[in-house]
């Protein structure tokens, strides 16, 4: 049930991204008013309000503070499909953010109360596959639904659906007891209900916490990026078509990354418990793995080229997010769980979310005077950077880890 809400939260977030083109060609918006609705606008709602939320969820029901934010931001994406202005959009996909913040944290801790630590790793990825199918049912669904009727109704039947699944929460989703699954000495305040300030200093003050959170970060300012404007892309540049997209689009995402997921969830388990090392080391390799793949994306002179390019990103590109979720709860109490979630949320999506599609947008909307016809193939080009930057950062994140374990030895 947790991944099926997880399904739906991404459907929700990337269904913009999805039907950008006829979206853009109704309502009349740019690249960059693009990039914001999806990604800063979005972001600094989501991000802000998911710290107080997961507080809010430490200290009372998860199940219920993940049923009512399904319910509100389902709500929100009918209110989008209804917009007639860039404006009346904007205000739904913020409406969208809030309703989101509730969603993930609540979800992490939960399961991290269901799976004890040695298969936490694997628990986390098989939810974490709410991204991909997530991803590719938007594209499938999205894509097909604006090409055949409206771009608008894709948003109303996608938000009926988020209702129908808050409701199922409500009535199927059991609350466990915290800590239940813990082995060994009972971490720092696993007793008793965290103070928010308590786990924030705690947060701020590991530098673990932090490298891993920049990390991720840096990670997801390329992957927000590439998937806010991807649809977009391979319409105005390598001449695919909505149905097109809905298929072999679809297909990539749907594979590559929920293959991605998958095996660095397995990788970690595997791994991460005789050295932590890993939990850096892994998606570090993998982001170098997916840099040559990226550039041939980009330069491909034909979709189909593209699409056989695209797969190296889509499947290297989410060795991140499972280490980076399981490194956070395994290292907190059980009761800070859901903060620590929520602020490793925060960070990565204020950076990747809210950064990642508002640059593209940006450049695309700043090289159109002087390259109108490939403006948005060299905003692209400027995410390379961002990736040695990523890469950097787990590399440093592996040898905070390795020293750590050094020093406990």
């Amino acid at each position: 049930m947790l991944s099926f809400v997880y399904v739906l939260n991404f459907l929700d977030r990337q269904l913009l991204s999805i039907v950008a083109k006829p979206l853009q060609d109704d309502l009349g918006i740019t690249d960059g008013q693009l990039g914001r609705l999806g990604g800063l606008y979005f972001a600094l709602f989501y991000c802000i309000l998911g710290v107080p939320v997961a507080w809010l969820a430490d200290r009372g029901n998860r199940a219920w503070v993940l049923s009512a934010a399904c319910g509100l931001w389902s709500a929100a994406t009918i209110a989008c499909g209804l917009s007639h202005s860039y404006g009346q959009l904007a205000a739904s996909r913020m409406s969208v953010g809030i309703g989101e913040a509730g969603g993930v944290p609540p979800s992490y801790s939960l399961i991290s109360d269901y799976f004890p630590p040695h298969r936490r790793g694997m628990a986390l990825g098989l939810f974490n596959l709410g991204p991909p199918l997530g991803q590719a049912l938007g594209v499938a669904f999205g894509a097909k639904i604006a090409a055949a009727y409206d771009w608008r109704l894709a948003f109303i039947l996608l938000g009926a659906a988020g209702l129908i699944a808050a409701g199922a929460v409500w009535a199927l989703v059991r609350e466990p007891k915290r800590g239940a699954t813990d082995t060994g000495p009972a971490p720092e305040m696993a007793g008793e209900a965290a103070t928010f300030w308590a786990t924030l200093r705690m947060f701020f003050s590991r530098p673990v916490l932090i490298l891993v959170s920049l990390a991720a970060g840096a990670t997801q300012f390329v992957t927000y990026a590439t998937l806010g404007f991807t649809t977009l892309f391979l319409m105005r540049e390598k001449g695919m078509t909505l149905d097109q997209i809905a298929i072999w689009y679809a297909l990539v995402l749907a594979v590559g990354v929920s293959a991605g997921i998958y095996l660095s969830g397995w990788l970690v388990d595997r791994y991460g418990s005789r050295d932590p090392y890993f939990y850096g080391l892994v998606p570090g390799v993998a982001l170098a793995l997916a840099v040559p793949f990226f550039i041939g994306f980009v330069a491909a002179p034909t979709w189909p080229v593209a699409m056989a390019f695209l797969i190296g990103p889509t499947f290297f590109n989410y060795f991140y997010l499972t280490p980076a979720v399981a490194l956070v709860q395994n290292s907190v109490a059980p009761r800070q769980r859901t903060l620590a979630g929520a602020v490793l949320l925060l960070i990565m999506n204020l950076i990747g979310l809210g950064l990642g599609p508002t640059w593209v947008g940006g450049v695309s909307d700043w090289l159109k005077a002087s390259h109108p016809a490939h403006s948005l193939q060299l905003a692209f080009y400027s995410l390379v950077p961002f990736y040695l930057i990523a890469i950097a950062l787990h590399f440093a994140l592996a040898r905070v880890l390795k020293r750590q374990r050094g020093v406990r030895r």
